[in-house]
């Protein structure tokens, strides 16, 4: 019996909601055609419009602020990486092995630390703001749906009121149903006029608190990881005074790009030409005295005597190649007439300076392939052009496979090494004198 009475409760009530909602959608239709009057409260929907607009604009912080987690996330990882990447290559008998993994190791536990910290001061906070709005926009309907109900009863009791016919049982039934419905409305109504504009009202500052805190913790970690970078950036100073100090030679490789700004290292011709390296002639054999120094292979001047421009030129049968001898190696005679060159002066036969060309002029190349400058400090070369080679102002400034000149045109025109002088792969140019 129970069973009975429980399940006629429950049909009872089913059959009650589709009465509910088949009277409130007659009521519906009968407004929109404008039979039926609606109850309007303006206040109340400027309300539900600045809701519904802070519910836009908090889902999408929400989603904004989640990307950026999912970024830091990202950039923690590929800086782990990077740091793998140095430990790696990071030779064991290199100075500094013990603090950079530390620092490697800090890296990581700060990027952690971050992302934590975003989770708990952002992103919950930012999720129980959220978590506020689905059961008051489920009210809000709730609202709507209790208003339609109370002008319906509005409408029925008018109706037997206005009736030729009165039934005064049905108009009191009516008017009891009036008075249910505008309670329940009403009930609803005053707690959402309230909430809704505290609610409102909220947003500024939840804004601010949660921007502060993203701004906050943002400044920290670049500040700890500032210091880091600091440290490790000493630690790579360090190894590179101390591998500076070393007596190997690093040789540089060719390569396909073109030179790199700060480290240069020479381009291959493109017809894949070997690199034209200067020679340096030691001559082993005494020479007589006034005769010009072969091993120093200067360039012929119109001042020399044509008998000792030959002499210059000649090679004789106990010469050697010395490209890649060390500077001690040379012969007095070698180093001596080099130097002369550096103080812009060419001994000759005759002892006559050449004053047509730049000071501390050496020797002249052509450029055999055109070559583009990538730097300020490069010069632009044509196939044919002429170079005057001259050493650089500071030696520890040359890297390997280049070197400084200024084409033989531009000299000739403006006399100004400033202004002309600048730096070429070795291997896109042949020696010439």
């Amino acid at each position: 019996m129970a069973e009975m009475g429980s399940k006629g409760v429950t049909a009872g009530k089913i059959a009650s909601n589709v009465q509910k909602k088949l009277t409130r959608a007659q009521e519906k239709v009968l407004q929109k055609l404008g039979k039926a009057d609606e109850t309007k409260d303006e206040q109340f929907e400027q309300c539900v419009q600045n809701f519904n607009k802070q519910l836009t604009e908090g889902t999408r912080l929400q989603k904004d602020l989640r990307t950026y987690l999912a970024s830091v996330k990202a950039m923690h990882e590929a800086s782990k990486k990077l740091n793998e990447c140095l430990q790696e290559v990071y030779e064991p008998d290199w100075p500094g092995r013990d603090e950079a993994s530390k620092i490697a190791e800090n890296n990581d536990l700060l990027w952690m630390d971050y992302h934590q910290k975003l989770v708990d001061q952002a992103l919950l906070t930012m999720d129980t703001y959220l978590g506020q709005f689905p059961d008051i926009k489920s009210r809000i309907a709730k609202r709507g749906r209790k208003l339609v109900d109370y002008d319906s009863a509005r409408h029925h009791y008018e109706s037997l009121q206005t009736a030729k016919k009165k039934d005064e049982a049905k108009i009191a039934k009516a008017e009891e149903e009036l008075i249910k419905a505008q309670k329940v409305f009403e009930e609803m109504n005053v707690d959402l006029q309230e909430e809704l504009p505290s609610l409102w009202n909220s947003r500024v500052g939840f804004y601010v608190n949660t921007f502060q805190s993203i701004a906050g913790l943002e400044e920290n970690f670049h500040k700890e990881m500032s210091k880091l970078n600091q440290n490790l950036n000493d630690v790579l100073v360090s190894l590179e005074k101390q591998h500076g100090s070393n007596t190997f030679t690093v040789k540089a490789q060719p390569s396909d790009s073109a030179p790199a700004k700060g480290n240069k290292s020479p381009s291959p011709p493109p017809d894949g030409s070997p690199a034209a390296t200067p020679e340096i002639r030691v001559n082993h054999e005494p020479e007589p005295a006034g005769a010009a120094t072969p091993g120093a292979a200067l360039p012929k001047s119109p001042s020399q005597p044509a008998e000792a421009s030959e002499a210059a030129g000649a090679q004789e049968p106990g010469e050697t190649t010395a490209s890649e001898a060390a500077s001690s190696s040379l012969p007095a005679v070698v180093v001596e007439t080099f130097s002369a060159t550096v103080n812009g002066t060419v001994e000759s036969g005759s002892g006559a300076g050449r004053l047509d060309l730049p000071p501390g002029f050496m020797f002249k190349v052509q450029a055999q392939h055109d070559y583009t400058a990538t730097d300020t400090d490069e010069l632009q070369l044509k196939a044919g052009d002429v170079v005057l080679v001259i050493p650089f102002q500071n030696p520890e400034e040359q890297d390997e496979g280049w070197l400084m000149g200024v084409k033989e045109s531009d000299w000739n025109q403006h006399k100004e090494l400033e202004k002309c002088r600048g730096v070429f792969p070795e291997n896109f140019t042949e020696r010439v004198q």
